[in-house]
């Protein structure tokens, strides 16, 4: 072995401590590891970043399959992996990515708080819908590459906060994704069924053999569709037999003949052969009515949702919603004497196309209300 060239290596490696300041702006931690919020020591941009610290010491065969996809994939609604840092001193793994304020998970909280406080935020029907656009067609774009996630949740689902990217979808945490082929191998060729409980499609409770596409998109994702207004967990029962979509909707006072509930209907088949592709969802009909998704879910309005706070040492990850009711009071208040102005706020980009690589039709952002 060359040990000169060995030690010239080591000198001339980028450190990730050398690089970024990140001490003490933890924003996540979890069974993979922890997250921090950081900025360039050097000062070159203002960006902020995300410092994924892969638990463990040495490169696992999940950061292993995570880093090899993320260094492939390219799309507007999958996080994008800027660079891979290794530290040979204590055999740490970090992950770079652009930051994103904001998931689904920590807005859903958000208007349970409000709702608890009497005070409900309701969800705008246009950021529903640009939600819902933006993970279809980054799902589609998984998909068509090959590509199953296998852990699609809303604290998997991340929103831009401000910045060039404003209000864009980013699907992120690719630890469990597995290329996966046809004809399709069984699940145990796989690992076994990981998706989180609540949003596991019905073939996965029922005994199914197979991961297909329909399990990990078409189920999952549109499972979240009812609970952003709703802001529940969806059919949570203990059984399903009495179980029905019709008196769900209706319970919610959505029409069964609207758009919305077709929709719905197709994505929420039960027989996985029969379920509506996401690339097939991104042309329904729902999607061309007003309002129409946009590439900033925020459609140019304020953003009501609090920054992500900083986690001490011995913090879990998921904080009570005291801190954000508390919060939610003093926003209610501030958010009241501008309500004449966000209540007509309309999207600036009146004319930017959503970037689709196999749109058929033109969705066009256009003025909504907030």
């Amino acid at each position: 072995m060359d040990y000169d060239f060995k030690t010239k290596l080591a000198a001339e490696r980028e450190r990730v401590e050398d690089l970024f300041e990140y001490e003490g702006c933890k924003v996540g931690r979890g069974t993979y590891g922890h997250v921090y919020k950081a900025k360039r020591k050097d000062g070159k941009d203002e960006k902020e970043y995300a410092l994924k610290q892969i638990e463990g010491t040495g490169i696992s065969m999940s950061a292993c399959r995570e880093i090899a996809l993320l260094r492939e994939l390219k799309h507007p609604n999958v996080i994008a992996l800027q660079k891979v840092f290794l530290s040979h001193s204590d055999r740490k793994v970090w992950l770079l990515f652009d930051y994103a304020e904001h998931d689904l998970w920590h807005i859903i909280k958000f208007h349970r708080a409000s709702k608890a406080n009497k005070k409900p935020m309701q969800l705008p029907r246009g950021m529903v819908k640009s939600l819902l656009y933006q993970i279809l067609d980054g799902i589609h774009y998984l998909h068509a590459n090959w590509v199953l996630h296998r852990d699609l949740k809303p604290a998997n689902i991340l929103v831009m906060g401000e910045g060039p990217e404003r209000g864009r979808v980013k699907i992120a945490d690719m630890g469990f994704a597995r290329l996966f082929n046809s004809p399709l191998k069984p699940l145990a060729d796989l690992d076994p069924v990981v998706v989180t409980f609540w949003y596991r499609a019905p073939e996965l409770l029922l005994g199914a053999r197979h991961y297909t596409k329909a399990i990990d998109k078409d189920w999952e994702d549109i499972r979240k569709m009812p609970e952003y207004p709703t802001l529940q967990k969806d059919f949570r029962r203990t059984t399903y037999a009495n179980s029905s979509l019709i008196k769900y909707m209706e319970k919610h006072k959505v029409k069964p003949d609207s758009k919305v509930f077709l929709l719905l209907q197709k994505l929420l088949t039960m027989d996985p052969t029969k379920r509506i592709t996401s690339e097939q969802a991104l042309q329904d009909p729902y999607f061309l009515e007003d309002p129409l998704p946009t590439t900033d879910v925020f459609a140019g309005c304020q953003i009501p949702y609090p920054k992500r706070e900083f986690l001490n040492e011995d913090e879990p990850e998921e904080k009570t919603e005291k801190v954000i009711k508390f919060r939610l009071i003093g926003q209610h208040t501030n958010n009241h004497s501008h309500s004449h102005s966000t209540s007509s706020c309309m999207s600036l980009d009146s004319g930017r196309k959503l970037e689709h690589p196999n749109q058929t039709h033109d969705l066009l952002i256009v003025g909504q209300q907030c």
